[in-house]
């Protein structure tokens, strides 16, 4: 097949590019190279929505980062996952602190932030006990929300693909080619719909297969500055930012109630305590830049460091309750002299046409997302794809219903209506064989057990899979039909067994 599409990248923003493109009848597709959507920077983030008064005003950055807030609470409704509009406090600790305060709310003003306001440290306690008494004022964003990214992702992919897109995992590019591309013809008549073989269409070269496309767009991440040179587009690098962070159990829920930051510095927004969907509390990050696009590990420098600084937002953060850490890199883009950019990278290149880049998309590029994906999409129609509306387009998903936040009632139904609710797999996070087995078979499903996890959350809670592991080993074997020796953790060869014992 030739498509009209191809999006390199199953991330959060590559995945709501397709979404939003399959409004239209468009032959698209989405290449990963890894086994599953949403495994890059956008598995490992802090899930913020923010409000939008950090980036510089006219920029492209704070244009979407305010469109993308208001968005999400209808997407977050029409594809079925969690986002909390629950407020984010800037907190100050000092007069310079707060004169800081004030510039950020001069700039939400400029940039259109509804819901911003200047508070007093009376103030601030009334809404955050815990903060520590030094702090003496904060800005308070109602708009800012909190979102499970990775849940996120895959219900927008799966969406996607529910509407005609076709995901290739496990694609990892390694050319591009371009036969013809001089001559400037891509094979139609201006206008024309429907992709078909021509001269000026785009190669992407995978592992897998070759994907033939009339418009091609870059939405690879770390991966961005490589993806583009590939292509002979503009040239540019990405500086991998590494970030630690440490989860807290669900028995600390009542430390935050907003998501808690303090004055941003050089490198980022600096080190917060936020509440996640999910009910835990999240600290984190740090921010050190290196070579290393796939270096997650964690050290005890970056946690203790995480654990210091965030003392200085909350009194008697309880290092007991730590469940797990983790670590993300955000991709930071640079010019070719190595001066910073400044923006995100969204255009349609110069010189290579209908090549789209969509680089650099560090923070708020979770945030920003949807509104992304409305700007690509009319990137996409200047580069002279036409669009025409999808009349079967659907952009309602239905998602995997939880136990654990049922009702009583609820409860009941479920298990007369499929008595796999009546079996707990997960008991930290009340996890259901219903829920794992839905996660599996769904339209885009789990391959391996961190992809049952970032569905269901089954190995999230405090024994982090201890208990459960063994079982849903065994269910993704039975549903997938594989050995059970087959069943990875994160695809490759992280083979969870070894043979059988008896």
């Amino acid at each position: 097949m030739v498509y009209d599409i191809a999006i390199i990248g199953a991330g959060i923003i590559g995945a709501s590019i397709a979404r939003e493109l399959s409004r239209y009848k468009l032959k698209i597709c989405l290449v990963e190279k890894a086994d599953d959507v949403s495994c890059g920077t956008s598995k490992a983030n802090s899930g913020i929505v923010h409000a939008g008064y950090d980036p510089e005003p006219g920029t492209l950055m704070a244009k979407l980062n305010v469109q993308g807030t208001a968005m999400y609470q209808q997407w977050s409704e029409e594809l079925h996952f969690d986002y909390k509009n629950i407020g984010s406090l800037v907190i100050a600790f000092s007069e310079a602190d707060m004169a800081h305060l004030k510039k950020l709310y001069d700039r939400g003003i400029k940039n259109g932030v509804p819901g911003m306001k200047l508070l007093s440290g009376e103030e601030l306690h009334e809404l955050e006990p815990n903060v520590n008494e030094e702090a003496c004022g904060a800005l308070l964003a109602e708009s800012a929300g909190i979102v499970s990214p990775y849940q996120a992702t895959w219900a927008i992919a799966e969406n996607a693909v529910q509407n005609g897109a076709k995901l290739f995992t496990e694609s990892e590019v390694h050319g591009i080619t371009r036969p013809d591309a001089s001559e400037g013809a891509d094979g139609k008549a201006a206008g024309e719909t429907g992709a078909k073989p021509g001269a000026g269409n785009w190669i992407i070269h995978t592992g897998s297969a070759d994907i033939e496309s009339r418009c091609l767009i870059n939405a690879a991440g770390l991966f961005a500055d490589k993806i583009s040179e590939m292509a002979g587009a503009r040239k540019f690098k990405i500086k991998p930012r590494r970030g630690e962070y440490f989860l807290l159990d669900s028995n600390c829920e009542s430390l935050a109630h907003h998501t808690l930051f303090q004055p941003p510095d050089e490198l980022g927004k600096g080190v917060l305590v936020t509440p996640t969907v999910d009910g835990n509390i999240l600290v984190g990050p740090t921010a050190g830049d290196g070579n290393s696009r796939d270096d997650t590990s964690t050290t005890r420098a970056g946690q203790d460091l995480v654990f210091e600084k965030s003392s200085k937002t909350l009194n008697d953060i309880p290092r007991r309750n730590i469940i797990n850490s983790f670590a993300g890199i955000r991709a930071i883009a640079l010019n070719e002299d190595g001066s910073p950019v400044n923006d995100f990278i969204i255009e349609e290149d110069a010189s290579a046409k209908r090549f789209i880049n969509v680089a650099g998309i560090c923070s708020p590029g979770l945030t920003a997302a949807p509104a992304i994906a409305v700007y690509v999409t009319g990137l996409v129609e200047k580069a002279g794809i036409k669009l025409e509306k999808n009349k079967d387009f659907v952009a309602v998903r239905k998602g995997i219903e939880s136990f654990k936040n049922a009702s009583k009632e609820r409860k009941e139904q479920l298990i007369e209506e499929n008595p796999l609710y009546g079996r707990i797999i997960c008991r930290c996070e009340m996890i259901t064989e219903a829920e794992i087995v839905q996660a599996v078979n769904s339209t885009v499903g789990a391959k391996d057990l961190d992809g049952v996890k970032r569905r269901t959350r089954a190995g999230m809670g405090r024994c982090q899979g201890g208990f459960c592991s063994p079982r849903v080993t065994e269910i993704i074997s039975r549903e997938r039909s594989i050995p059970m020796t087959s069943v990875t953790k994160n695809g490759g060869c992280s083979y969870i067994l070894n043979s059988k014992t008896r």
